[in-house]
């Protein structure tokens, strides 16, 4: 999950840049909404990983005996209602806006944007390579390496007809998990004893508390045996359709247009909150209720699920530019999420090293011990920090640490390191 950093200056007023020094005003006409959503975005992220680092029985469908306590059950919902697969879809959003930026930045100067977007695409995949085998299995950087080649392909869709396209993937994929789950509904297969879940669990922790070689071994187990079939038949399809309405929404101008009217974004969030909302209940109660449904109710709540998520990924990135826009908090809060938003990699990335120092042998090796509100709670801190840590790095960098090293291998030079003023270099 990587950001787009600013090549030239650009009209567009949702184009990110480094925020003003601390007592000093932004250059006017300039807007950090792109990177505030980012680092809002990032928030998402750590909470819904930081489940998997935290339990073995994550995605098993069944709850932790150690952590059945009604209010761990609560907790586990609440995650699963607001975070998860809302936040991939936002990122994927800006990762397709980025994209449209980045080709028009390329266009303007004259550069060759293929070969460039192409190392950019090898850069990302080497990362997520890496990333995937030492640190967690859910990586989406080859994901967004992968996608981006189609997104490549597809650079000169018309605006109309990418959003369009993104609907009908949007609903197919849904469609299909819907058929599935009747599917199941009319031939039920038996369910997987709860011994054989709970024996599962307890190996998968066992191994990546053990060393770390075996935690390395037992990614490439959870990689084989599941997360490759939700990358590619749930999150991959649903990041590809975001791409493309990034895209449109850059290409169009809507998005700039749209996140200077505060009355169009209100009217944003009373159609996609509710929708989204009632899907994400629908979810939260199939997949983590703190009760065992049979296959098809849980794939049939994935379905709806998938059906409205973009809703309320849009829902969630509407309020937000809405309240950036109310005054000085807003301004304030933006201040306080974009700097990490233009390090979004690099902060990402340090969410993974972070969950492996805690839960694997890398460090503690408390997966399996820490509640699901010591989780969240957890990750509220280290989140906070980020912010912190951002916001100081930003202001004497001109990109993020993983940033830097992916812009020179994409630009076969080396970038400015210190920031040379108030925007940057």
């Amino acid at each position: 999950m990587t950001d787009s950093p600013p090549v030239v200056s650009s009209p567009d007023p949702l184009r990110s840049t480094a925020p003003a020094p601390a007592g000093q005003d932004a250059a006017p006409g300039r807007d950090h909404a792109i990177d505030a959503l980012r680092g809002f975005a990032l928030l998402g992220i750590l909470i819904v990983n930081a489940g998997s680092f935290a339990s073995a029985y994550y995605s098993l469908g069944v709850p932790e005996p150690a952590f059945s306590r009604p209010l761990d059950d609560v907790v586990r919902w609440l995650v699963a209602f607001v975070f998860e697969t809302k936040f991939y879809l936002l990122f994927s959003l800006l990762f397709g806006y980025s994209f449209a930026l980045q080709m028009a930045s390329a266009e303007r100067t004259g550069a060759a944007f293929g070969p460039r977007f192409l190392r950019r695409l090898l850069g990302l995949s080497v990362l997520g390579v890496a990333h995937a085998w030492l640190l967690y299995a859910g990586d989406i950087l080859v994901t967004y390496a992968v996608l981006g080649l189609l997104l490549l392909a597809l650079r000169k869709i018309r605006p109309g007809t990418a959003v369009v396209l993104a609907v009908a993937l949007l609903a197919l994929v849904s469609a299909g998990w819907g058929l599935a789950a009747w599917g199941l509904a009319q031939a039920p297969m038996p369910p997987v004893p709860l011994a054989e879940l709970h024996a599962k669990a307890q190996l998968a922790a066992d191994a990546y508390r053990a060393s770390a070689a075996d935690a390395i071994a037992q990614r490439g187990r959870d990689m084989a045996e599941g997360v490759w079939f939700v990358l590619v038949w749930v999150q991959g399809p649903c990041a590809l359709a975001m791409f493309l309405l990034g895209l449109a929404a850059q290409r169009s101008g809507y998005l700039a247009a749209l996140a200077l009217q505060p009355d169009r974004l209100q009217r944003w969030m009373r159609v996609c909150l509710p929708i989204g909302l009632a899907g994400a209940w629908v979810y939260a109660w199939g997949q983590s209720s703190g009760v065992r449904h049979t296959d098809h109710l849980a794939i049939a709540s994935l379905a709806v699920d998938l059906a409205t998520s973009p809703f309320l990924s849009l829902g969630y990135a509407a309020a937000l530019l809405w309240v950036l826009r109310r005054g000085p908090r807003g301004r304030r809060l933006g201040e306080a999420l974009a700097p990490a938003g233009r390090m979004a990699l690099s902060n990402y990335l340090l969410q993974s090293v972070a969950g492996a120092m805690v839960f694997t042998a890398y460090g503690l090796a408390l997966m399996g011990q820490v509640s699901p509100l010591g989780v969240l709670l957890g990750c509220v801190a280290l989140y906070a920090a980020q912010l912190a840590f951002s916001r100081c790095w930003m202001a004497r960098h001109a990109y993020g640490p993983v940033e830097w090293g992916l812009r020179a291998f994409t630009l076969l030079r080396r970038p400015a390191w210190r920031r040379s003023g108030p925007q940057g270099d």
